[in-house]
């Protein structure tokens, strides 16, 4: 008999959806029992419900294509067939919010990917490098609402991964940030499927996304505060002026960072020593050895053209934060660019990792 445990994935027909059921496919952990999505495919197989619309590889994971899409509408519908639920939901923000809330009442906790509880002060917002101190208020958080065994825990937007990891790095060892300036370059299947239209993306760069600079410039403090009184306090710094471009890349988010250190100059790390900074990260993922967690979360490449999407994204199956291009800045202190995979990392990899180091801190016995 296995000893996996059984999870649901909400919004499972989706692109989000896919790639969470191809993932947890022969997961050490975990083992995908219910599927949910739209009152459409509600009731067909989900091999049916994603017919001419696999986007994940070529086959459809065969312990998953023959279980019966539920309404993902309906909490109660997953009582007794998983213990926790993935929410890759795709649908207007309170309406997720509300959605995310009646699993959580119903005692099925939620990991979710989706937006809409990222800026709610009991919801912890996790890179579990950084800040899993801050799953201290989950207890404060089903205290509030009442909830047994519910809660909710998201990740943040995909584009803050490919900075915030040697951000905090540096923070941590006592090198703090005062300001940073970041420009994205974020692949196409950020916008989901079917995505940007071929026509505004062949020979082209589209410099706006939607809400994208917000959360950029806003998600990292939370993410870099603290538990207080029962909610996350966000931190005051570091201040971030962002820009967001879509670029004609499938996956990999690029940015390139410029940041000032909040240091005397005698005081601010030469380029060797936030170099060694980067080398030596390692935190509670790489301690637990998490399945999903990188044995090296930051991966610097020495080579003055990299890291390029097409060659560095599936660093450690997708996981790292891969930078190079290190050197001074004329008008910071430093500047470098950064590299995450936005559909592993600051996707669904992403949210089972925050799963895993959930298990293994035992949120879900």
């Amino acid at each position: 008999m296995s000893d996996k445990i059984n999870v649901g994935v909400l919004g499972a027909t989706g692109m989000v959806g896919q790639r969470y059921i191809k993932l947890l496919e022969n997961h050490p952990w975990f083992t995908v029992t219910y599927v949910a999505a739209s009152p459409r495919s509600a009731g067909k197989p989900y091999k049916e419900a994603v017919k001419n619309r696999w986007l994940i590889g070529a086959d459809i994971p065969a312990a998953v294509a023959d279980l019966t899409v539920q309404d993902a509408n309906d909490a109660k519908a997953a009582l007794g067939k998983c213990r926790f639920v993935f929410s890759a939901l795709e649908m207007g923000k309170d309406e997720i919010k509300a959605l995310e809330a009646a699993y959580a009442a119903e005692g099925i906790p939620v990991v979710s990917n989706a937006s809409a509880n990222r800026w709610t002060e009991d919801v912890p917002m996790l890179i579990p490098e950084i800040n899993f101190a801050h799953l201290d208020v989950i207890a404060e958080q089903k205290k509030h609402h009442g909830w047994d065994k519910g809660f909710i825990a998201v990740k943040p937007n995909c584009s803050l991964q490919t900075y915030m990891m040697p951000l905090y790095a540096l923070q941590k060892a006592g090198y703090p940030v005062k300001r940073m300036i970041v420009t994205t370059l974020q692949a196409v299947s950020g916008a989901g499927y079917p995505g940007v239209p071929s026509f505004d993306m062949i020979d082209n760069i589209v410099p706006f996304i939607g809400g994208e600079e917000e959360k950029t410039e806003k998600e990292c403090l939370k993410i870099l505060g603290t538990v207080k009184n029962g909610k996350i306090e966000n931190a005051a710094g570091p201040i971030v002026s962002s820009t967001c471009t879509r670029v004609p890349v499938i996956d990999g988010h690029t940015a390139s960072v410029n940041i000032e250190f909040d240091l005397p100059e005698d005081k601010k790390p030469s380029l060797d020593e936030i170099r060694k900074v980067w080398a030596d990260f390692s935190s509670l993922p790489q301690e637990l050895a998490l399945p999903s967690a990188p044995a090296h979360p930051i991966v610097y490449r020495e080579e003055e053209n990299r890291p390029q999407p097409n060659r560095d994204r599936d660093t450690e199956k997708g996981m790292a934060c891969v930078l190079g291009r290190l050197r001074k800045c004329n008008v910071f202190d430093v500047k470098f660019v950064a590299l995450s995979h936005n559909t592993k990392r600051g996707a669904a990899l992403g949210g089972i990792l925050n799963a895993e180091l959930l298990k293994a801190k035992g949120f879900f016995d």
